[in-house]
């Protein structure tokens, strides 16, 4: 058995864990860490990285479709899906050789070892035949994806985030059951390439985002032809000959929908099994281990970071924890999370994007607020390109303080950034209107929508009496 002492060990090389390893290693600190999985976790191998990839031919291949309004005949593009998904392993390799290989971060100084981490005691941590001990201690485990306990799913095939990327066959009619943003995305993309897609959701669709905005996503995706079911239970599912089988429950009736393949996106599960963190006195609960807003857990040697230790499970946010830790750690700052300006984007086209309050979220609290819309029909860039399904909503309170904002639209992603920022900043609406936009581009909407909460008082009568008034002394 081997023994090591050293002043961080990071348990999980996924975005979290790598950025901390990176930072601290770069820093002249001597870093372990331990991975019994892929380098990249599951952004790189499974999630944000293969779904974008996925993404953009899908949507390389659609733009073949609506070219109509330019002019240019449409065409149904011949598809290669094996080559589709020969191009998203492409990009994870890429991406794997050149910033998340085991060879980089050797080079940094990181010391990896790829076996599973498991506690020994507060202090002390076990990884294959080496034991470890160390001044801190990071655990960055991620998640993995929940598994719903539906009658009949544990005798069928089924795919998850984690294996649909294996495959190089199209499937002919997918089933998704989970209308979050990995159903809604890979649901978009399988029928923008040419699969029949069936949608199934519990609740309703993107059920954390600005309804109205997602009634117009909705709306679009069934216009595409996408099959969707809300508010509908799943009952149980079986294998027919080479068909699957879904029965449902809706308004009281029974239904049975007939596919080739299975995707179960119903959210995820972090991954604390198998670490032993009652030995090293972590407390925790089955929705992750418990930190404080210094992401320290109940054992003050030992911080958690990414989807193991909030609520909000995302690659930015994994990020931006591992920019706490390293204060917390290496610099002795009293370092805390800060959600208010935590941002999300569903990568649909058009995407989704949002940060902040919503409106429901304001109402609850009882406070009053201003809702203000713009439609991307009024932008000449967006019309320009054809780009004109989308909305931008934002929220302020009565002085104009920017709370939320929520954006459907081509880009919305990009187009999202500088209320994030004026949000983190405490900024009103004010800000967005002394920013002189570029003509013509997308961003006009962000400056259209915030003219929108002074035109009220500018064009009253008030003002209109006023302007008359100076018009005496010429």
């Amino acid at each position: 058995m081997n023994s090591i002492k050293c002043d961080l060990a990071v348990i999980g090389a996924g975005a979290g864990g790598l950025s901390v390893a990176a930072g601290a290693a770069q820093l002249g600190i001597k870093v372990v860490l331990i991975e019994n999985d892929k380098m990249g976790g599951d952004c790189l191998n499974y999630g944000c990285v293969p779904s974008k990839s996925l993404l953009a031919a899908a949507k390389a291949a659609h733009h073949f479709r609506t070219v109509a309004p330019f002019g240019i005949k449409p065409i149904e593009p011949d598809i290669d899906f094996a080559k589709v998904m020969n191009h998203v392993s492409n990009v994870i390799n890429i991406i794997g050789t050149t910033k998340d290989s085991i060879e980089r971060f050797t080079h940094m100084g990181v010391k990896v070892i790829q076996a599973h981490g498991q506690f020994v005691n507060p202090y002390t941590l076990k990884a294959g035949d080496t034991t470890l001990t160390a001044r801190r201690f990071v655990i960055a485990t991620g998640s993995s994806p929940a598994i719903p306990p539906i009658q009949g799913l544990d005798k069928i095939v089924f795919y998850t985030n984690e294996t649909i990327f294996n495959i190089t066959k199209k499937p002919e009619h997918l089933i998704i059951i989970g209308g979050g943003p990995i159903g809604c995305e890979l649901g978009q993309a399988f029928l923008m390439l040419g699969s029949k897609v069936t949608l199934l959701e519990g609740n309703h669709i993107l059920s954390h985002d600005e309804e109205d905005l997602v009634d117009m996503l909705r709306t679009h995706l069934k216009k595409q032809g996408m099959e969707i079911f809300e508010n509908t239970k799943t009952i149980k599912v079986a294998q027919k000959d080479n068909q699957i089988e879904i029965f449902i429950e809706k308004n009281g009736q029974q239904q049975t929908i007939i596919g080739s393949d299975l995707l179960i996106a119903t959210g995820r599960r972090v991954n604390v099994d198998g670490l032993n963190l009652e030995a090293a006195k972590i407390s925790y609960t089955k929705k992750g281990i418990q930190v404080d807003s210094k992401l320290r857990t109940s054992n003050k040697h030992v911080y958690a970071v990414g989807d193991v230790a909030s609520s909000y499970q995302f690659t930015h946010l994994a990020n931006y924890h591992a920019g706490i830790v390293i204060r917390n750690i290496l610099f002795r700052l009293p370092a805390k999370v800060d959600y208010r300006a935590l941002p999300w984007v569903t990568y649909t086209e058009p995407e989704l994007a949002h940060v902040g309050v919503s409106s429901k979220e304001v109402e609850k609290q009882g406070s009053t607020f201003k809702s203000l819309l713009f439609d991307f029909a009024e932008v000449d860039r967006a019309l320009a390109e054809n780009q004109t399904l989308g909305k931008i909503k934002v929220i302020t309170n009565k002085h104009g303080k920017i709370l939320g904002v929520t954006i459907l639209g081509s880009h919305a992603g990009e187009l999202l950034v500088p209320w994030i920022s004026a949000i983190q900043e405490g900024k009103s609406i004010r800000s967005m209107i002394n920013i002189i936009v570029p003509y013509p581009t997308l961003s006009e909407v962000n400056k259209f929508v915030a003219n929108k909460f002074y035109s009220p008082i500018i064009f009253s009568n008030k003002v209109k009496w006023l302007v008359k008034f100076l018009q005496i002394f010429g």
